[in-house]
């Protein structure tokens, strides 16, 4: 008999529930922990070597505390610094979220294709190697956006979000040249969580590559086959050890695929 396996989701903040909704949806039977640094939010304020220094130990000690099969690290900025380090240093199976810049390249039409993610994850080698690679013959635009990661955490937690305010974080994605963009890699984990605003206010329509469902398959690759029976709930914490309120926990739940979530 099978048992629920055991799965550690790991992001700076709340942008890794895009990717969790992706997985508890393709593995309703395994169990889950979801883990968000919001001591050290937003990754992009800090150095590279503190961003590793940071991560490679708490995933350690993450680790020892909840004993995952498999830990998925649902952020670009982390996974694009540390991947090798954690791989390296603890056994168990990782996943790692990285710009999807060559299933964008592959699907573009005008060959125009822009980068959007926090200014730390576009500025990285390892993005403009991606590029190189993958770009296939593609013009691609990378785009820093300072501050819509807290937006869409902001918005999470119930507060409004002006149309500006996003409108000035996504603009320099909209490349009007002939042709014009038509694909736009959401290169971080938070952006989905305001797609719809930001569908909504884009100057024209655009293909929106999101890389949660390819890291679904990935962990379903990886993780073994369905359970027998059912897993304990769902759980999740702040490294701050803060509890959410009434209003972010509604918000939540839905992304576990479950009503069994505990707040640890």
């Amino acid at each position: 008999m099978s048992i629920p396996r055991a799965i550690l989701v790991f992001d700076s903040g709340l942008g890794g529930l895009t990717v969790l909704r992706e997985i508890a949806a393709a593995r309703p039977d395994a169990a889950y922990t979801y883990v968000a640094d919001d001591a050290f939010f937003p990754y992009g304020q800090h150095e590279e070597d503190e961003i590793i220094a940071r991560v490679v130990p708490l995933i350690g000690d993450l680790i020892d505390r909840h004993r995952p099969d498999l830990v998925v690290i649902a952020c670009n900025t982390a996974s694009t610094l540390v991947m090798d380090h954690l791989r390296k240093a603890y056994s168990v199976p990782f996943v790692g979220t990285v710009p999807a810049i060559k299933p964008a390249c592959a699907a573009s039409k005008t060959k125009k294709v822009s980068v959007l993610g926090t200014r730390g994850t576009v500025k990285r080698e390892y993005t403009r190697t991606l590029i190189r690679n993958f770009a296939q013959g593609c013009d691609v635009t990378l785009v820093g956006a300072e501050n819509l990661a807290s937006l869409a955490e902001r918005a999470l937690r119930g507060e409004a979000i002006s149309d500006d305010a996003v409108r000035a974080e996504i603009a320099a994605c909209f490349v009007e040249d002939s042709p014009r963009t038509d694909t736009v890699v959401l290169a971080c984990t938070h952006y989905p969580l305001l797609l719809e605003q930001i569908q909504r206010i884009a100057p024209w329509p655009v293909a929106w590559i999101d890389p949660a469902p390819a890291i679904a398959r990935r962990v379903v690759s990886l993780i073994g086959p369905q359970a027998d029976r059912s897993a304990a709930p769902a759980k999740f914490l702040f490294t701050s050890g803060r509890a959410p309120t009434a209003t972010l926990e509604t918000a939540l739940r839905p992304f576990f695929g479950a009503d069994a979530l505990d707040f640890a």
